[in-house]
């Protein structure tokens, strides 16, 4: 046994520069004797110096390139003769790289290297840290191990890490030629995973298994995990799972009277088939169920499904399957079809005693990424579906009162470098209350950008003003089916079917500004084309209007001449150290449009008294509308608005941004016009639009319709001005929203923008349904580093719309408040809640109310809803990691009103 000497990095590195000189020496001189294989600093390159005077690395050998023997070779040239190195079968074959904070030992005479403090040790993939690291050459081991601070706590434990895997433990024995390894007290993870896996011994038997005494495996990352499930022996796979035999779940560890035969648990993150396991709930009008039983496919890379269903004892049902598909740089979607069985108690209004429907519900989100074929692009939102689906989904508030559907299929083209377009589409909306469908397929729009046909290819000098002519072209084709659900038909199918064309063509000159003014002269010209036109004449034996419809071609033209003027005006209030700056923005515009659809328009009589008459065009309730009657010559005018004020930054210190700008009102404009030609009715109505963010906080959209003139009993526009008798006029609709978000600051200081952080691999329409599942169920995703938020909105709007027997109008005025919010209780307990107020019925529509507890690695939520048409109650206990989610103690209850 050498004598043991303890060195410096310095010195040792010059005594083993010496003992590897002395070596190779020996090896030379003792040809086919045995050599002796050493270790290679990795940080130190021995090298040599060519011909120019560079430096070059010598390479590494291997020992299979080595041979005990040297050949003799001879030739006419008479070659020298050449000896090879000679080395030990048992050296190492790969480079080792290794460093030490203190110092490290070499043991000639018994093979031996030691790296004390701080040590680390790289080998063929493999990487070893820990206090101390002792190599042993002749037996190929490496032995790890800690140690401790001056308060005798672990210091440098060791860790060991291979293929991504980690592991922490007390000792670790590793063996460099079979890669078996032994370790103690063993904390271990794989690269990705949620799950952790403390272990009293593990051994490793080659680079993928490795087997465990005494396991616990938890998902909780504190050394002295909350939760666990204990068994006493385990294979691991690593990237793969850990199987064990039987095992008993343990909080703070202690045992629970439970345990199950065997335990397969995954080690990694990703997409994997599997069964997934339901929810226990009770439904006072469908019984007890399990909910959310399903199985979760893998087909290949790009292609997965997932199926699941709901069952209850009174006999109902759920089926969905939804497959998705992915291609990256290509596309991507998914598909979601469900299929529902109600079968619940009945109400008390049907002498049955159960109400039985039958409903389906199908949404379809596809997105192309641009970069697949530009040009070109398609993308596909379909939610489409029985209008009673959504009144039957349980625990879903939101889902039940969603009344209107809306889906859309769209295909683009461009071409020539975007001067042209071509979009097809198919669109439908429905909606659950009326029970109306309308679909419009297909609709195909074609545009050609503006051109300018006296435009010079090669500009030269300064260019002629009729160069800038410019001349546009758009055009729509629409088709349109309209029928209600209840009484379906293919027959009514077909008689509702409609279509329309649309052109426009205008033609626009941009010329120089004429000081702070610029003069926008135009022309445009409207042809549309219609499938069929409506007559209505009074009846006189049924005192109503009937309604003739007569198939065929007909069009209709309309050309309208314009100048418009605009212009930007500035000014500014000084008060002290505070500035107000106005903007203004005003706008004249002369137009002319001669009568061209006068013939189209008739007076249709609306009471059997033949004094009341509504004026109305053949082609009303085309796809593409019908042209407004009358000759208009006369004015446009408008003046838009904006405020923002200057005022002293408080958060500046250094000066370099003294002040800052609020913006007070974003636009407030108003809009009217005048017809010079009309012989009555001059006045348009005005119309008034307001946008503000106020102290960046409080979003306020507002809009309102004022009619200048009266109207009779019938609610028809008289020709008498309101104005003359002190009045502004009369306000035939409105707007106002006023919306508002209020939270504390982050405890980790972190921003809104660095929290939110979506799936880009997500299509928009999952993103919607996922933010939806967060809404639905607010105790399980609060963020527990933000004390306190609220959210409220208030929204008030009110129109005039016209009776179905033309007979006048009516007012309708809807209003609604929405508060939602939370704060925490203590750093651990937070509380929560929303509701939907109408003022219209003066009823509370919804309200909810949650309460959570925040457990490290596990979560209690609490939800309630105790006002609306669907109440329920439900509360769960689940761990928090993802792969744990559906291990939860859950209970639910659902009641009908």
């Amino acid at each position: 046994m050498g004598k043991r000497r303890k060195v410096s990095i310095k010195k040792f590195l010059t005594g083993l520069v010496c003992i590897l000189l002395f070596f190779i020496t020996f090896a030379i001189n003792a040809k086919g004797k045995r050599g002796f294989a050493f270790l290679q600093e990795n940080t130190a390159d021995t090298t040599k110096t060519d011909t120019t005077g560079k430096n070059k690395k010598l390479p590494v050998q291997s020992t299979a390139s080595i041979t005990d023997s040297a050949k003799k070779i001879t030739d006419t040239t008479r070659k020298p003769k050449v000896d090879t190195l000679a080395m030990s079968k048992d050296s190492i074959n790969a480079p080792v790289e290794y460093n030490a904070e203190d110092s490290a030992v070499l043991l000639i005479p018994s093979k031996k290297f030691i790296l004390y403090n701080k040590a680390n040790v790289k080998y063929q993939g493999t990487q070893i840290e820990a206090n101390n690291i002792n190599y042993d050459q002749g037996k190929n081991l490496i032995r790890a191990y800690g140690g401790t601070d001056t308060s005798s706590n672990p210091l440098n434990l060791p860790k060991i890490t291979q293929d991504g895997s980690t592991s922490i433990s007390d000792t670790i024995w590793f063996n460099t030629a079979s890669q078996r390894a032994l370790t103690k007290n063993t904390y271990y993870t794989e690269p990705g995973s949620e799950m952790f896996v403390f272990a009293k011994r593990i051994k490793k038997v080659d680079t993928d298994v490795e087997y465990a005494y005494d396991a616990r495996f938890t998902t909780c990352n504190l050394d002295t995990p909350h939760f666990a499930f204990h068994a006493k022996k385990v294979k691991l796979i690593n990237n793969k799972i850990a199987v064990s035999g039987p095992a008993y779940p343990e909080f703070e560890g202690v045992p629970m009277p439970v345990a199950i035969p065997f335990g397969i648990y995954p080690l990694y993150k990703g997409r994997h088939s599997g069964f997934l396991p339901p929810q226990f709930t009770s439904n006072d009008r469908m019984g007890l169920g399990l909910e959310g039983l399903g199985y979760y496919k893998v087909i290949n890379d790009n292609w997965d499904v997932t199926t699941r269903a709901d069952i209850y004892t009174y006999g109902g049902y759920k089926l969905v399957i939804n497959p998705k598909y992915m291609e990256r740089y290509k596309y991507s979607g998914n598909l979601n079809l469900s299929i529902q069985h109600t079968k619940s108690v009945s109400t008390g209004l049907s002498k049955d005693e159960f109400d039985i429907t039958n409903t389906f519900m199908l949404n379809w989100s596809h997105t192309v990424d641009t970069r697949a074929r530009p040009g070109t692009s398609f993308s596909a939102n379909v939610n489409a579906g029985s209008t009673k689906f959504n009144q039957n989904v349980p625990n879903n508030v939101s889902v039940n009162f969603q009344n209107q559907l809306y889906s859309s299929i769209s295909y683009s083209k461009t071409w020539d470098d975007g001067k042209y377009n071509l979009t097809m589409s198919a669109n439908h909306n429905q909606n659950n209350y009326s029970h109306l469908i309308n679909i419009n397929v297909p609709t195909v729009n074609f545009t050609a950008t503006t051109v300018y046909p006296f435009q010079k290819k090669e500009a030269v000098g300064t260019p002629k003003w009729y160069e800038k002519l410019g001349i546009s072209y758009t055009g729509t084709m629409l088709n349109q089916i309209a029928f209600y659900d209840t009484s379906f038909s293919f027959k009514r199918l077909l008689d509702t079917a409609q279509w329309g064309v649309q052109h426009n063509i205008p033609i626009t000159l941009a010329l120089p500004a004429l000081g702070p003014f610029i003069i926008s002269p135009s022309v445009s010209y409207a042809e549309r084309w219609y499938g069929q036109k409506i007559l209505r004449n009074w009846n006189d034996s049924t005192n109503k209007v009937d309604t003739s419809i007569y198939r065929g071609f007909y069009a209709a033209r309309e050309v309208q001449f314009g100048l418009a003027f605009n212009t930007r005006i500035f000014g500014t209030f000084n008060f002290g150290k505070s500035s107000l700056r106005h903007e203004i923005k005003p706008f004249l515009s002369l137009n002319y449009k001669p009568d061209l659809v006068k013939k189209y328009y008739t007076n249709v009589q609306i009471d059997s008294t033949g004094k009341n008459f509504r004026r109305m065009s053949q082609f009303d309730g085309s796809p593409v509308g019908s042209f407004g009657e009358g000759q208009f010559g006369g004015m446009n005018f408008g003046i838009d608005n904006l405020f923002e004020m200057k005022v002293k930054n408080p958060k500046d210190t250094t000066g370099d941004h003294p002040t800052k700008k609020i913006r007070l009102i974003d636009g407030l404009s108003l809009n009217s016009g005048y017809n010079f030609f009309a012989d009555s009715l001059k006045w348009s109505p005005i119309s008034i639009s307001l946008r503000s963010t106020l102290f960046e906080k409080v979003n306020i959209t507002a809009g309102a319709t004022i009619d200048p003139y009266a109207v009779d009993t019938l609610g028809n526009r008289i020709d008498k001005l309101l104005w003359k008798q002190g009045s502004i006029g009369r306000f035939t609709g409105g707007n106002i929203a006023v919306s508002t978000s209020f939270q504390s600051k982050s405890k980790d200081g972190k921003k809104d923008s660095q929290r939110l952080q979506p799936d880009q691999t997500m299509t928009p329409d999952e993103q919607q349904r996922q933010l939806d599942m967060v809404r639905n169920n607010p105790a399980e995703y609060v963020d527990f580093d933000i004390p306190w938020s609220l959210q409220t909105s208030l929204s008030v709007n009110f129109s005039r719309i016209l009776n179905p027997d033309l007979k006048g109008f009516t007012t309708q005025i809807n209003s609604n408040l929405n508060v939602n919010g939370d704060f925490s209780l203590t750093p651990k307990w937070k509380i929560g809640g929303g509701t939907y107020f109408d003022f219209r019925t003066a009823k509370i529509q919804t309200l909810t109310m949650f309460i959570t507890r925040e457990m490290h690695c596990w979560q209690m939520a609490i939800n309630i809803t105790p006002v609306g048409p669907y109440k329920s109650f439900n509360i769960v206990l689940n761990p928090k990691a993802g792969i744990l989610r559906d291990l939860k103690i859950n209970r639910s209850r659902f009641f009908y009103n």
